[in-house]
C-alpha cells in the first residue's frame, strides 16, 4: 500500500501554493513554477497528451538533459525486460555466478549471495558509495571493484541503503549476463520501442557504463518513458515493460532512512490527495511522476549542477501535490 509523501514535503515549498488548489487551470501553477530558479522544464500530460509544456530556462524539450539518479529507474526497467527475455532467470538470482571472478577475493563472502532483487531495492547491505562517500568512489580506478569491496553494514535483503554503487553493480550484472553494453540494451529495448533517442553516457574507468547515473534523456523522451509505465507497460500497442515487473516495481520494498520515502524496484512510491504516486528522482530535481489514477504523467528537469539544497525536492513535490494535482483531482 503506497504511503504518503513525508509531511515536510508538503510544507517546504517557498511558494503560495495553497491558493493554487482553488484554481481550475494550470496557469497560476506555471507562473509559480517559473519562479523556481533551478527548474528548467515542465511537462504535464493527461492520457498521453501534453496539456502543458514549458521551458523556463536552459535547454529545450528536445535537448538531452542529464537525468542523474532517475537513471536508476531506467536501469531497473532494463532489468525487468531482461527477465522477460530470459537474459536473467529471475529477480532472486544471486550475483555470484554471474559476476564470477569480477568479485574480488577480499570482498565479504556474503556479496556473492546478494540477489538482483536486493540490488533493485537498495537492500544489498553494502556500505553506500553515495553522499559523503561518492567522491572517493568515483576517484577510484575500478568502480565495480570498489563497490563490491565495501564493508557489509547489513545482511543482503535487510534495510535500505541507498547507493549508486549498488546500481553500478546491477548494471555490471546486466551487462555480463547479456553480453552487451548498457547503452546498447537501452537503445534496443527502450529507445527503439518508445521511439526515443538515448545518447551514450559516461563509462567507469573499468569500461562499464555508469550504472544508475549520468544518463541523458530529453524531457519529451522522459515523458514517453513515464507514459509507458503509466499505460501498463505498453507503447503504441506494444508491450515494452512486462506487466508483472511493473507490479513488483510499484510495490514498496523498503523505506529510506533519510527521507522516510518508500522505495520499490527502482521507483519511489508515495500517496497524495488520495492518489498513488510513483516517481523517478534524480539529483537537482530531475523528476518523472506517474499518477495512474488520474491518467497523469509529469516531467520536470532542473539544473543538475547546483549545490545540494535542503528541501529542494520537497518544493517540486509541493508543486505537484498542491499545484498540479488539484487541477485534475476531484475535491476531497
Amino acid at each position: 500500500m503506497p504511503v504518503p509523501f513525508p509531511r515536510r514535503a508538503l510544507l517546504a515549498a517557498a511558494l503560495p501554493l495553497p491558493a493554487l488548489a482553488q484554481t481550475a487551470g494550470l496557469g497560476p501553477v506555471l507562473d509559480s513554477a517559473a519562479s523556481l530558479p533551478t527548474l528548467r522544464t515542465l511537462i504535464v500530460a493527461r492520457d498521453g497528451a501534453p496539456v502543458a509544456e514549458r521551458v523556463f530556462r536552459g535547454p529545450g524539450l528536445d535537448r538531452p538533459a542529464n537525468i542523474k539518479s532517475a537513471s536508476k529507474t531506467v536501469l531497473a526497467t532494463l532489468v525487468g525486460i531482461a527477465v522477460a527475455k530470459g537474459v536473467l532467470r529471475d529477480l532472486d538470482l544471486p550475483i555470484g555466478p554471474i559476476l564470477g571472478r569480477s568479485i574480488p577475493s577480499e570482498a565479504d563472502p556474503r556479496v556473492r549471495d546478494i540477489t538482483i532483487r536486493d540490488l533493485l531495492s537498495m537492500r544489498a547491505g553494502l556500505e553506500r558509495t553515495s553522499g559523503s562517500n561518492y567522491g572517493r568512489w568515483v576517484s577510484s580506478r575500478d568502480w565495480l571493484r570498489f563497490a563490491l569491496t565495501r564493508p557489509m553494514e547489513a545482511e543482503p535483503g535487510g534495510p535500505m541503503i541507498y547507493s549508486t554503487g549498488t546500481s553500478h553493480i546491477l548494471g555490471a550484472v546486466l551487462a555480463r549476463a547479456s553480453g552487451n553494453t548498457l547503452h546498447a540494451l537501452a537503445r534496443d529495448w527502450l529507445g527503439g520501442p518508445l521511439d526515443i533517442a538515448i545518447p551514450d553516457w559516461t563509462r567507469a574507468p573499468e569500461g562499464l557504463h555508469f550504472g544508475g547515473n549520468e544518463m541523458a534523456l530529453n524531457p519529451r523522451a522522459l515523458l514517453a518513458f513515464a507514459e509507458c509505465w503509466r499505460n501498463d507497460g505498453r507503447h503504441a500497442g506494444r508491450q515494452v515493460v512486462p506487466p508483472d515487473f511493473r507490479q513488483a516495481a510499484w510495490t514498496p520494498q523498503a523505506r529510506s532512512a533519510w527521507s522516510g520515502q518508500m522505495y520499490g524496484l527502482g521507483w519511489w512510491i508515495g500517496h497524495a490527495r488520495g492518489q498513488a504516486v510513483y516517481f523517478a528522482w534524480g539529483y537537482g530535481g530531475q523528476m518523472a511522476y506517474v499518477i495512474p489514477g488520474l491518467a497523469l504523467s509529469v516531467v520536470m528537469t532542473s539544473d543538475p549542477d547546483v549545490p545540494r539544497a535542503n528541501g529542494q525536492v520537497h518544493t517540486l513535490h509541493a508543486l505537484l501535490v498542491d499545484g498540479i494535482l488539484p487541477a485534475f483531482a476531484p475535491p476531497a
